[in-house]
């Protein structure tokens, strides 16, 4: 496959799986801020939200003071920041026009309407009047567009790279919508906290677990109240959760292989070595090293990992 189209093919794929990872962050936010808690504490989950998706200075010299209007406004539908969910989508599409010989028409087609929908949604102000419910729709799409790939694609290197840029997305996202917790509120409630602090605790582990559709996986597989260690060990290490950084490298790792000819290939190497430390892993090491630093080298991996794939096998590595 020519490297250009496997570029376009990766890129469509991460762009869509970064909107929806957004609208899934914005959804945590949002659904905390309903929760009661001082005005400093809110102020602390929406520059946290800015600074786990490195946007805090971008931000801060477009609008300035933080507030919610403003942030959703940026995240959501602001042109001047690439990451946001209209941008996103706009990539997307762009990439897969690029390509458009490649996909099938119901793939293509899924793309575009996605595009021309949000268009739509964000010049009503629709999804001012409920965020949630935009959000909701944001995931669906990209559900539907996940589906609609693999369910009509040819099995082949097209898919393989589509694939991989899913789950390498995917991962940084998970690692960063967890680590919103340790941005979200000033004190670490794996230690001893009181009442007030583990109330606020578990309705906000409770919006993590449902932004990730893990609440009844939750349930299914501890059967236990929302324990922080738990959804921690959940969202990192079991294999059987499909957002999870495990299952995601996996995939990844999978992926890399049927499409890579050369076994000594670093990208594998960074990958494999990732994927196994995760697979043989222990929760309660995680926790005494620190989770906000586990993810903070994660993410960090998963950037050494993108990089090695735009080299190895792209013409380019966009941020």
């Amino acid at each position: 496959m020519l490297s250009r189209t496997a570029d376009h093919l990766f890129w469509m794929s991460r762009y869509t799986e970064r909107a929806e990872n957004t609208a899934r962050m914005l959804d945590v936010n949002y659904q905390t801020s309903l929760l009661p808690q001082s005005t400093a504490v809110a102020h602390l989950g929406l520059q946290g939200l800015l600074s786990i998706s490195e946007l805090l200075l971008a931000y801060q010299k477009l609008y300035g003071a933080i507030t919610p209007e403003h942030v959703m406004q940026f995240m959501v539908s602001s042109q001047e920041n690439p990451s946001s969910i209209v941008s996103c989508l706009k990539a997307a599409r762009e990439n897969a026009r690029a390509v458009r010989g490649t996909l099938t028409t119901e793939v293509w087609e899924t793309q575009n309407q996605t595009w021309l929908e949000v268009q739509r949604l964000i010049s009503t102000s629709d999804f001012e009047r409920d965020p949630s419910q935009f959000f909701e729709w944001v995931k669906f799409r990209s559900h539907l567009s996940r589906g609609v790939t693999v369910g009509t694609m040819l099995m082949d290197e097209a898919l393989h790279f589509m694939r991989m840029g899913t789950f390498l997305e995917r991962a940084d996202n998970t690692a960063r919508l967890l680590d919103v917790k340790y941005h979200a509120v000033e004190s670490d409630f794996f230690g001893a906290a009181n009442e007030k602090d583990l109330e606020y605790d578990f309705y906000h582990w409770s919006a993590i677990l449902r932004s990730v559709s893990g609440f009844e996986v939750y349930r299914k597989v501890y059967r236990d109240v929302i324990r922080p260690e738990r959804v921690a060990e959940l969202l990192i290490l079991r294999p059987d959760m499909p957002r999870s950084l495990h299952a995601s490298l996996r995939e990844v790792v999978t992926n890399l292989t049927l499409v890579s000819d050369d076994r000594a290939s670093e990208t594998q190497r960074h990958a494999g070595k990732l994927l196994a430390e995760l697979q043989y892993g222990r929760i309660e090491e995680i926790l005494a090293t620190g989770l906000h630093a586990f993810l903070t080298q994660f993410l960090d991996r998963v950037s050494h990992i993108g990089a090695h794939v735009g080299r190895e096998f792209l013409m380019s590595a966009p941020a």
